[in-house]
Formats: C-alpha cells, sequence, structure tokens
C-alpha cells in the first residue's frame, strides 16, 4: 500500500476524454498505479468532462488522471477544472498526460492543472508525483 496520510490506498481516476479512441497509455498506467499500490478507477474512452468529474465526486477520489492524445487538452483541462472548483474539490489533483506541447502545459498549470506527463515519462516519476501530492495536499 502507498504509504500516506490518510490510511487508506491513494484514489485516482483515471479518465479518457472526448473522441479520443487510444486508451492503451492510459490502461497501462491505471494498471501501473493498482501496482504502485493505489485504487484505480478507469472511466473508459469517450467521457465528458462532466462525467469525469461527477465520477471523481461520487468514487471520492484524490487524483484525476486525463489521458488525452487528440489536441483537445486547452479545452478539456481548463473545462474539468472549472467543474471542479464549482463542486469545491480544489482539494482533488487534476493530472495527466499525453502528447501536450511546453508551452501549454505551463499555461494549463498557471490555471491549476498539475504537472503533465509527456509519452514515454516512467511510470514510477508519474506514481512518485502522485503520491508526494497527496502527502502535501490531503493531510486531514
Amino acid at each position: 500500500m502507498s504509504s500516506n496520510k490518510l490510511n487508506r490506498p491513494v484514489r485516482v481516476l483515471v479518465a479518457k476524454v472526448g473522441l479520443d479512441g487510444h486508451d492503451r497509455g492510459a490502461k497501462v498506467i491505471a494498471s501501473s498505479l493498482r501496482d504502485a499500490g493505489m485504487e484505480v478507477i478507469y472511466t473508459g474512452l469517450r467521457q465528458t468532462a462532466e462525467m469525469v468529474v461527477n465520477a471523481a465526486l461520487q468514487e471520492d477520489v484524490d487524483v484525476i488522471g486525463v489521458s488525452i492524445l487528440s489536441g483537445a487538452h486547452m479545452t478539456v483541462f481548463p473545462k474539468i477544472i472549472k467543474l471542479m472548483k464549482e463542486k469545491n474539490m480544489e482539494d482533488v489533483l487534476l493530472t495527466g498526460g499525453g502528447i501536450i506541447p511546453e508551452e501549454d502545459m505551463d499555461h494549463l498549470h498557471e490555471i491549476g492543472v498539475g504537472k503533465l506527463f509527456p509519452p514515454g515519462t516512467s511510470t514510477q516519476e508519474i506514481s512518485g508525483y502522485i503520491n508526494d501530492w497527496v502527502k502535501t495536499h490531503r493531510d486531514f
């Protein structure tokens, strides 16, 4: 089990938003986070931002991870952040990965999105980042 102050596994929702039909990477990440001791909920393909945020609320997750390869990241992430703020989910990490240019990553960080991971990032780096964030932000 991941060591954290929650006395339970870190709960992560892994989502694919929009028409992006490629989910191999998301499944690899979900599996590696499970192997790292986290509890993972995978939403499957073609989710809307509303579906992702509602599922995150229902499942009481610590982290939302969005895999995006479609180029819609500048629409998807801001919409999810807006919905999370509306639902007072400021203590939930929104992170993700995919094909996202560096300048877009910088803008998304400015509006509240956590670290974003390009293809080829080690699964240990991703799980380490999630564990460190949860240790710092989910101490209740």
